[in-house]
């Protein structure tokens, strides 16, 4: 039987040498190993699905392979993290967020362990794989669990500098993202801070305010706009837990209308925590929430999900633009 270490292992052959965007998690964890930090990592037997059998070739003695038994998993972490390790564990967003919430709330939250809780394959990513592997609830789910940050990162670049953050947080982290194929938003680097955002264009007319996946498709719409003489600036939130309150209510002072992208129930996430803002301070500005619209979603390969929902670039737009014209 091939191990899981094994290079000639046909999983580590069709997915990680085509979508090299996996190689983003190991990489980041690879660098904190080697800055000295007591690092180690676990997943639910999905090394090859999120990259991380490239921590377990370089590291063999920190990685922990748990089999598919993710709430084991997350408690098992929970007790490293005791012992004064600093547990990255990760798996399906599905099961992370939502089979194994209640470990989650009670051995790492409750009971203040630094685990890293990587949920990768977020929102409607895994396509075929359908309902019960998609992950438009975690978002939600996730922040309304008290001390545990959420961050979204845009692309592989980010997460790896997300990673390097975490070394200075000494609180649980649940860290969502995509399947590895996400586009580029950061080409020569990124830098993150939990509780800040990144502004990438100012606009008067519309902000739009995106996370992971989103962000990608909420420039390349505000740029088109933008050269049709529109003014639609675009705040990558990334923090989504803590948020950056400075900058939506610094958005809401100057632009007329606000809105949201997310791929995630507009329930409970990315939006609904920029509209708890705006009313928390009163900030008089028409917001719109765009993601999937309070439904189980569609089962089809994720590039026909994302444009059904109007979560790419071309969707993103014209959402935006029915928005400005009511």
């Amino acid at each position: 039987m091939t191990g899981p270490l094994s290079p000639n292992s046909w999983q580590y052959r069709g997915l990680n040498a085509a979508n090299p965007g996996l190689d983003h998690l190991s990489n980041g964890l690879i660098e904190l190993v080697k800055a000295g930090h007591n690092v180690v990592a676990g997943s639910a037997d999905l090394q090859y699905s999120n990259g991380l059998n490239r921590f377990a070739a370089a590291y063999p003695d920190r990685y922990v392979s748990f089999g598919i038994s993710e709430q084991n998993m997350v408690s098992a972490a929970a007790g490293m993290a005791s012992c004064g390790v600093v547990p990255f564990v990760a798996t399906f967003a599905s099961f992370m967020a939502l089979l194994a919430c209640e470990q989650i709330r009670m051995d790492v939250a409750y009971s203040a362990q630094p685990v890293r809780l990587i949920g990768h394959h977020t929102g409607i990513s895994l396509g075929f794989y359908g309902t019960s592997h998609h992950a438009t609830e975690d978002i939600a789910t996730m922040r309304s669990i008290a001390d545990l940050a959420v961050v979204s990162p845009a692309d592989g670049a980010q997460l790896e500098a997300v990673i390097r953050a975490s070394a200075g947080y000494d609180r649980p982290i649940y860290v969502r993202i995509g399947r590895g194929r996400d586009p580029v938003v950061y080409a020569g680097g990124a830098s993150f801070a939990f509780g800040k955002a990144h502004e990438h264009l100012k606009g008067d007319e519309l902000t739009i305010i995106a996370c992971g996946m989103a962000v990608h498709g909420a420039i390349e719409a505000a740029r088109a706009m933008n050269a049709e003489g529109r003014s639609v600036g675009v705040i990558d939130m990334a923090s989504i837990k803590p948020i950056d309150r400075d900058a939506i209510l610094s958005a809401a002072a100057r632009t007329k209308k606000m809105m949201t992208v997310e791929e995630h129930n507009v329930l409970g996430g990315l939006g609904a925590a920029v509209a708890e803002v705006l009313t928390d301070e009163g900030a008089g500005v028409k917001l719109k929430r765009h993601g999937i619209y309070d439904e189980f979603s569609l089962i089809a390969p994720p590039t026909h999900l994302y444009a059904h929902y109007r979560l790419d670039g071309a969707g993103i737009r014209s959402v935006a633009e029915e928005f400005l014209r009511s």
